[in-house]
C-alpha cells in the first residue's frame, strides 16, 4: 500500500508521533522520508519503529544505526536508546559497559530516562562497578525531574536506609508520587505502605492498578509477596496476581 504525503507532513516532526498513533503504516512512510531529509526527531522515531516493528518490518540492527545517526546530532533519547540496545543485545552483542557509556552521555545532559538506566547499572554492577551512592544520586535527580520509576527506587533507598538515613516519611511520599505517576512498581510499593498502616481498602485500589499495568516478572514476584499476607483481602489479590501471571505465560 502506498500513501500520498505532502512535504509539510514529512517535515513536521511534531505531527509524526500523532500520525503513528492513527496510522502506523502511513506514519512509517512519513518517518522514513523525514529521516532521509535529516529531521533528527524522525531519525530517532525511525529507530524506535524499526526496533518495535511498528508500521514497518522489525530490524534491530537498522534501528541501532538510526539511533546512532540521531544521537550524533545530539538527540538525547536516541543516545539513551543506543544504551538500551547495547544493554539488551538488540541488534548487537549485549555489552553493559558500552551501554553505561551511552547512558552517561545522556544523563550528564539531563535526560531522566538515561539517569534511571545508568543508576540501574550502578546499583547492580552490570558493566560498571557497584556504586550505590551514585545510583541514589541519579535516581534522586531523575525523580525530582518527574521520572516515576526513579521515584519508586528513591523511595526504596529511603525506606531501607541503604547509603542514606532511613526516612520513612520521605519514602512514603516518593512511593505515592510514583504511584500517581503511573509506575506499577510504585503503585505496589505505595500499596504495601498503606497496608502496613492498616488502610487495606486503599491499598487494594493501588494493587488493582499495579495488576493492570505490571509485566510478567513483576506479577510473579508480587504474587509471592502478597501470598504471605494475613489479611484475606490481600490473599485474594495474591490469587488474582497468580492468575494473571499464569494467563500471561
Amino acid at each position: 500500500m502506498s500513501f500520498q504525503l505532502r512535504r509539510e507532513e514529512v517535515l513536521d516532526a511534531s505531527g509524526l508521533a500523532a500520525m503513528l498513533e492513527e496510522s502506523p503504516a502511513r506514519a512509517a512512510q512519513a518517518i522514513l522520508l523525514a529521516a532521509g531529509e535529516g529531521v533528527v526527531e524522525a531519525q530517532a522515531l525511525l529507530g524506535q519503529i524499526l526496533l518495535d516493528g511498528r508500521g514497518i518490518a522489525q530490524d534491530q540492527a537498522l534501528a541501532m544505526r538510526w539511533f546512532g545517526i540521531a544521537a550524533g546530532q545530539g538527540h538525547l533519547m536516541a543516545r539513551n536508546m543506543l544504551g538500551r540496545c547495547h544493554e539488551h543485545g538488540w541488534g548487537c552483542a549485549a555489552d553493559a559497559a558500552v551501554a553505561a557509556r551511552h547512558y552517561r552521555v545522556a544523563a550528564d545532559a539531563g535526560l531522566d530516562w538515561a539517569m534511571y538506566n545508568l543508576a540501574n547499572l550502578l546499583a547492580t554492577g552490570r558493566g560498571v562497578t557497584v556504586d550505590h551512592p551514585q545510583a541514589l544520586a541519579l535516581y534522586q535527580r531523575a525523580a525530582e525531574a518527574g521520572h516515576a520509576k526513579s521515584m519508586n527506587l528513591l523511595g526504596r533507598y529511603l525506606e531501607e536506609g541503604q547509603v542514606c538515613p532511613v526516612d520513612s516519611v520521605a519514602a512514603r511520599n516518593w512511593y505515592r508520587r510514583s504511584a500517581e505517576g503511573g509506575d506499577f512498581r510504585g503503585q505496589f510499593s505505595f500499596a504495601a505502605v498503606l497496608a502496613g498502616e492498616g488502610n487495606v481498602d486503599e491499598a487494594i485500589l493501588w494493587l488493582e492498578k499495579a495488576l493492570a499495568g505490571g509485566n510478567l516478572n513483576f506479577l510473579r514476584v508480587a504474587s509471592q509477596r502478597l501470598a504471605s499476607a494475613t489479611d484475606p483481602r490481600l490473599q485474594a489479590m495474591a490469587n488474582q496476581y497468580s492468575q494473571r501471571y499464569a494467563q500471561s505465560l
